[in-house]
């Protein structure tokens, strides 16, 4: 299993009348966690579009057990709890200051070649970079 964690704090603007973080920026904060994940293997969004491979959201599970409040400070927890292959799947944690599990989530994306539109496996570099997560000691 890969996981990765990052801090943030709610943003004023992402909060609604009640304070509460809205929950249509929840997709935000979840894509930041995966792009921070993927960073910190040394891989990025625009590297594999520019090697020319997408990751559309194929889609998105969100479960709201707790409130997230303006300027909470915010720990994501981004994992990958598969090996991918022609998809990829991560789970999030947002716990709020206490520590406690405020929101789950899910996200499915896709590998495509963005020439053809299709599907295709895992790249190399990508697979190469996370194996090792999930190779047995």
């Amino acid at each position: 299993m890969f996981e990765h964690q990052i801090k943030f704090r709610v943003l004023y603007s992402d909060t609604d009348k009640m304070g509460y973080m809205y929950y249509g920026q929840y997709a935000k904060y979840l894509e930041m966690g995966r792009v921070e994940a993927l960073r910190s293997l040394e891989l990025s969004y625009k590297s594999m579009e520019d090697s020319g491979v997408m990751m559309p959201v194929l889609d998105l599970k969100l479960k709201y057990i707790k409130p997230l409040f303006y300027d909470d400070e915010i720990t994501l927890v981004t994992k990958v709890c598969k090996m991918p292959g022609a998809r990829i799947y991560f789970e999030y944690e947002l716990l709020n200051p206490k520590g406690e599990v405020a929101t789950v989530a899910e996200t499915t994306l896709v590998f495509v070649d963005c020439t053809t539109g299709k599907h295709c496996l895992i790249p190399d570099n990508f697979k190469s970079k996370i194996k090792k997560y999930f190779e047995l000691v």
